[in-house]
């Protein structure tokens, strides 16, 4: 690695890490200090992106900034993430940008080992694993749901695998040529832009890469509540994606509504007809016994929450991509 590294770093000298931030007075200084103690051996600059907050997250910024000569800050009236990314990329002067949220945690050789990942696929945007870490009961069984299958499909970010590409990665650290050359991200996707964002650059003729080797940890929402407004507009923007992209809705997005369609006829149906109850039946079993297996290992108060957790983030983007509106999309 150190040896790849000292041939890539006249190419590739400087690296700016994008970060869009939003009330993030919890976790800002201790992400951006991950950030500020990466062994990346070129150049470093840190962009944040600041919206309008509620907390002090823009105090910390500014008290970040002044005390670290690679830390600046950018304002984002707007408060949106599409809006934020694209400030923080118009202000910075890398050839490589990473995408870090404020409430990530990066390993110390993560820009570096993303930077030879880039030279040595030859990509355009690279991105490894999301790992859902929890603290609560609840935010543990979330995290058993968003890295199974049983829960998310068969994403690479969410549930691991091969070094390959994808159709899209988890943040992502992107040659600013790709981003320049598909002019950024689209301002209109609130959600979504991630997965946007990397359709156009592939369907430019552009490769993005997932590599295991990058292991990001990602801290799950705290509250049911929570976990269903986040996916809920997961479902919903992706339904936006889909009418802009025609043909981009694959099996795995498109099971959530299938089965609130599915499973809410059958339980009308079981009004009149008893036997159609074995539909939701079925998916109660299912998701019990599912998320039991899956959470081996756990504690019980953890285990008997995971079922809770899959089914609010099913049902949440199954509904979210049924009754996306028709007015979301781009004119």
């Amino acid at each position: 690695m150190v040896e790849t590294l000292s041939i890539l770093e006249p190419v590739l000298s400087r690296v700016s890490v994008i970060m869009p931030v939003l009330n993030e007075e919890r976790h800002l200084a201790d992400s951006v200090g991950q950030i500020l103690r990466q062994d990346w051996p070129g150049e470093l600059e840190v962009v944040l992106a600041v919206g309008p907050s509620s907390d002090r997250t823009a105090e910390v910024a500014a008290e970040l900034a002044a005390a670290d000569p690679r830390v600046r800050t950018v304002p984002n009236p707007s408060g949106r993430t599409p809006d934020a990314l694209n400030c923080a990329i118009g202000a910075s002067s890398g050839e490589v940008i990473a995408r870090v949220d404020a409430h990530a945690e990066i390993p110390a050789d993560y820009l570096s080992t993303a930077v030879a990942t880039l030279e040595e696929t030859d990509a355009d945007n690279v991105g490894g694993i999301m790992n859902a870490v929890g603290v609560s009961d609840l935010e543990r069984a979330i995290a058993c749901a968003m890295k199974s299958p049983l829960g998310v499909g068969g994403a690479r970010f969410h549930t691991g695998g091969g070094a390959g590409e994808a159709d899209t990665v988890y943040l992502g650290v992107f040659r600013r040529g790709a981003l320049e050359r598909v002019g950024g991200y689209d301002p209109h996707f609130a959600r979504a832009q991630d997965w946007e964002l990397n359709h156009r650059i592939r369907a430019g003729g552009g490769r993005v890469w997932f590599t295991p080797d990058l292991v990001v940890t990602y801290r799950p929402r705290s509250t049911v509540g929570r976990l269903a407004d986040q996916y809920f507009n997961y479902g919903r923007w992706r339904r936006v994606v889909a009418r802009q992209h025609p043909g981009t809705a694959n099996a795995r997005y498109l099971a959530p509504p299938a089965m609130v369609m599915g499973t809410v006829a059958a339980s009308l149906l079981g009004l009149a007809w008893r036997p159609a109850w074995a539909v939701p039946a079925g998916y109660a079993v299912a998701i019990g016994i599912g998320g039991w297996i899956i959470s081996k290992g756990e504690a019980p108060p953890v285990r008997t929450r995971v079922p809770l957790a899959i089914a609010t983030m099913h049902w949440s983007w199954g509904i979210g991509f049924l009754t996306s509106p028709k007015n979301l999309a781009k004119d």
